[in-house]
């Protein structure tokens, strides 16, 4: 049975980029429906960081007070350890205009949840969970829609297709998007040299929480993110080891945190077994193209991030900004298939260069720390002109903490969305 129904704007993928964009599109009065796989936003191990550039986007939209009622802990600064058993205070967000002068950390489906509730407040809202996108619907040589299918957590199929007909289709589903490769967009991928493993460890009474500090030991890697009940823990290795690492099994990985963090050595116990370690297979990626006639890809599924900063949700948020600045006007104005191929280039024109500059940062973090650190070669300390920058000319911290704070390029609610 195939049902079909119609929209302005049909936003695939119910992650930040694609919350936001329908948040945008229906404020600026169109008709929009968010579709998301998955019953709800509970998953494990998204990427957390709200960035300052983020949460000044909230202000705008005048979602500033919801956003601080979440529960959430703050990063004040960014440090690295030293040989002498120091830390160098690399990026120091004290520098920042208040109260844009720290990144936030707030469990994703929490962050989710707000920007829906506000966007349901928006008539022109709608947003469809346990739906898979399978395909797109082409005509005369243009996107007009998306095939959907029911795709619930529990494994229950209804059986019910859908037709869901727009004249945009915006993908938002994620490096592996479904869409883009329906399209026949092929992205370039960059070599990463790590994958990354994520396991909670309990938060106790007395934890920092204000420094995101990574530690080396030998050739291993480690960095965690404190959430308000528990420790978020990233653990790196080359990529490909994931098959070594659960051979070795849990105790030999307990072993590993707890010589790299000896504070978290009363509390490795937690990691039950391999099975509470979550493997990441890190990518990096761009698109040459984000469109083709009806249909244009933002976030993840224009350009895979390496988590290297964290910037990745942010990044994708503002292309969800930029979208929606070019394309209400646009589609307000009745510009329509071929009419909107300009405005969907316009989009990409904008958010390629900051896409670009965060890889190349991102490539440049992956020599200088991870492959120096697989090398073994960390122990004499990360590379020295960044050191001796921090360290000697204080306004540099200021420097590091803004580009780590805000981004290349970051964008502005438009006015029309602003409340």
């Amino acid at each position: 049975m195939v049902t079909t129904r119609r929209t302005t704007a049909a936003v695939v993928g119910g992650g930040p980029a694609g919350v936001v964009l329908g948040l945008l599109l229906a404020r600026a009065g169109l008709d929009v429906e968010v579709v998301e796989r998955h019953d709800d936003f509970n998953r494990d191990f998204r990427g957390d960081t709200v960035h300052a550039s983020t949460i000044r986007l909230l202000d705008e939209l005048g979602l500033g007070d919801a956003f601080r009622a979440l529960s959430q802990s703050r990063l004040d600064d960014f440090s690295l350890p030293m040989p002498d058993g120091s830390r160098l205070l690399l990026g120091d967000f004290s520098r920042l205009t208040p109260p844009y002068d720290h990144v936030a950390m707030v469990p994703q489906w929490d962050l989710l949840d707000m920007l829906v509730t506000a966007a349901r407040a928006e008539p022109s809202f709608a947003i469809t969970m346990g739906a898979a996108a399978t395909g797109l619907i082409v005509e005369n040589g243009a996107v007009t829609g998306v095939h959907l299918a029911p795709r619930h957590d529990d494994g229950s199929d209804p059986g019910e297709r859908t037709e869901l007909r727009a004249d945009v289709v915006v993908a938002c589903d994620g490096r592996g998007s479904t869409l883009r490769a329906a399209a026949g967009l092929r992205p370039v991928a960059t070599p990463v040299p790590f994958d990354t493993w994520w396991f909670r460890l309990p938060r106790r009474e007395g934890d920092t929480a204000s420094a995101l500090v990574p530690a080396f030991s030998g050739q291993d890697v480690l960095l965690s993110f404190p959430r308000p009940d528990y420790h978020q823990v990233a653990y790196f290795a080359p990529k490909g080891a994931d098959a070594r690492l659960r051979a070795e099994g849990v105790e030999a990985f307990r072993a590993r945190v707890a010589r790299l963090r000896p504070d978290f050595a009363d509390r490795v116990g937690a990691i039950g077994s391999m099975d509470d370690v979550h493997v990441l297979d890190v990518r990096m990626d761009r698109l040459r193209r984000w469109w083709r006639p009806g249909l244009l890809c933002i976030g993840d599924a224009a350009h895979a991030m390496s988590p290297a900063g964290g910037v990745g949700i942010n990044l994708a948020v503002q292309d969800a900004v930029a979208t929606a600045a070019v394309l209400a006007p646009a589609l307000r104005a009745g510009r329509r298939g071929a009419a909107l191929d300009h405005d969907l280039a316009r989009v990409q024109r904008r958010r390629t260069p900051p896409a670009v500059v965060v890889q190349a940062a991102q490539a440049v973090l992956h020599r200088v720390v991870f492959e120096r650190a697989f090398a073994g070669r960390l122990q004499d300390g990360p590379p020295l002109l960044p050191v001796l920058l921090a360290r000697y000319v204080p306004p540099v911290r200021g420097l590091y903490a803004r580009g780590i704070a805000f981004g290349p390029l970051p964008e502005h609610a438009p006015g029309w969305a602003r409340r």
